[in-house]
C-alpha cells in the first residue's frame, strides 16, 4: 500500500462493531483512526439494519432491537464521526441507507426506523453542512441480498414495477457517487433506488392484520 500523510491506502481493514453497543463506539472509532495513521474517518455509511417482525408479532424486545440497530446506532455513530471530522477541520461524508419503506405507511418497527433515518438525514445535513460534512441517503427498494433471501442470482420480482430486484452493485455505485466529489452539492437528499416501489406503488406489500 502507498503511504500519504501518515495514512495507509490500498488496504482493507476489518473491525467488528456492534451497532447496538453505543458505549463501544468511541474506542472502536479510535482503533480505526489509528489504522488510518491518525486521520479521522472521512466517509461513514450507516448500512447496518435488520427487518424485525410485523405489527401483530412484535414484542418490546424485538421492537428495541430493530430501533436500536437501524436508527439509534446510526444516530450516535454519525455524531461520533462528525465530532472527529469537525475537530480535525476535515471534510467528509455521512451516507444513510434508508429504504423504500421510508415512503410507506409505517406499521412496523422496521418501517418506523427507516422513516427516522429519512428525517435524520435532513437534520444532520442541516447541522453539519457548515462544517464541510455532506449528509445524504440512499433508499433502496427490494434488493438481492441475503436479508431478503434473494441472493441466488434470480432477480425476478413480479411485484416490483421494474419486474426485478435491484443488485447490491447498483446501490454501491450510487453510494460512491454521493460520497465523492461529484456529490458535494447534493445535501440532505434521499436517492430512491426502488424500481418504483414506494414511489409509484405501495400495493406490493401487505397490510393485513389479525390480532393474536
Amino acid at each position: 500500500s502507498s503511504q500519504s500523510g501518515g495514512g495507509r491506502y490500498g488496504q482493507v481493514f476489518g473491525i467488528a462493531l456492534d451497532n447496538k453497543d453505543i458505549n463501544s463506539f468511541e474506542s472502536k472509532l479510535s482503533s480505526i483512526s489509528e489504522l488510518l495513521g491518525g486521520r479521522p474517518i472521512d466517509i461513514l455509511v450507516n448500512n447496518a439494519g435488520m427487518i424485525g417482525k410485523g405489527l401483530s408479532d412484535t414484542d418490546a424486545e424485538n421492537w428495541s432491537e430493530v430501533i436500536d440497530t437501524n436508527l439509534r446506532g446510526a444516530y450516535f455513530l454519525s455524531r461520533y464521526v462528525a465530532d472527529e471530522l469537525i475537530r480535525h477541520r476535515h471534510e467528509g461524508n455521512i451516507l444513510m441507507i434508508a429504504s423504500s419503506s421510508s415512503l410507506r405507511p409505517a406499521s412496523s418497527s422496521y418501517t418506523i426506523s427507516k422513516w427516522g433515518l429519512r428525517g435524520l438525514t435532513l437534520g444532520l445535513a442541516k447541522t453539519f453542512a457548515p462544517h464541510g460534512i455532506t449528509v445524504n441517503g440512499i433508499a433502496p427498494g427490494p434488493t438481492a441480498t441475503p436479508m431478503l433471501g434473494s441472493d441466488n442470482g434470480n432477480l425476478t420480482l413480479e411485484t416490483n414495477p421494474t419486474g426485478r430486484y435491484a443488485t447490491a452493485e447498483e446501490i454501491a455505485n450510487m453510494a460512491v457517487v454521493l460520497t465523492s466529489g461529484m456529490g458535494r452539492m447534493v445535501v440532505g437528499d434521499i436517492v430512491y433506488m426502488t424500481g418504483g416501489a414506494g414511489l409509484i406503488t405501495v400495493d406490493d406489500m401487505s397490510y393485513d392484520y389479525s390480532p393474536k
